[in-house]
């Protein structure tokens, strides 16, 4: 079993920047996060791959803006939203799966969300 302890979310205005953190216990490998907005379908952000020797890899839509990081010595990762918009306004969800890559059907365990607000 995997706890998730995310923090970190809050509300910022656009081009401003935030961290999130996501504390895991328990054996983890893949770790990312997706986000969902309001009347939207959860969706993937960023994850690291283990199988790739910690690889990252991002959605298209904040490549370059956002960079995840992990540090495997607390078992947390963390994810630096950086040139944010009013469209990152979500719930932002720590995830982890022991396959690759990260999607919302291969997701074995979720954080319970974080909100990160983006006003114009």
């Amino acid at each position: 079993q995997v706890q998730l302890v995310e923090s970190g979310g809050g509300m910022v205005q656009a081009g401003g920047s935030l961290r999130l953190s996501c504390a895991a216990s328990g054996r983890t490998l893949n770790m990312g996060w997706f986000r969902q907005a309001p009347g939207k379908e959860r969706e993937f952000v960023a994850a690291y791959d283990w199988s790739g020797g910690y690889s990252a890899y991002y959605a298209s839509s904040v490549k370059g803006r956002f960079t995840i990081s992990r540090d495997n010595a607390k078992n947390t990762v963390y994810l630096q939203l950086n040139s944010l918009k009013p469209e990152d306004t979500a719930v932002y969800y720590c995830a982890v799966s022991a396959r690759t890559p990260m999607d919302v059907m291969s997701v074995d365990y979720w954080g319970q969300g974080t909100q990160v607000t983006v006003s114009s």
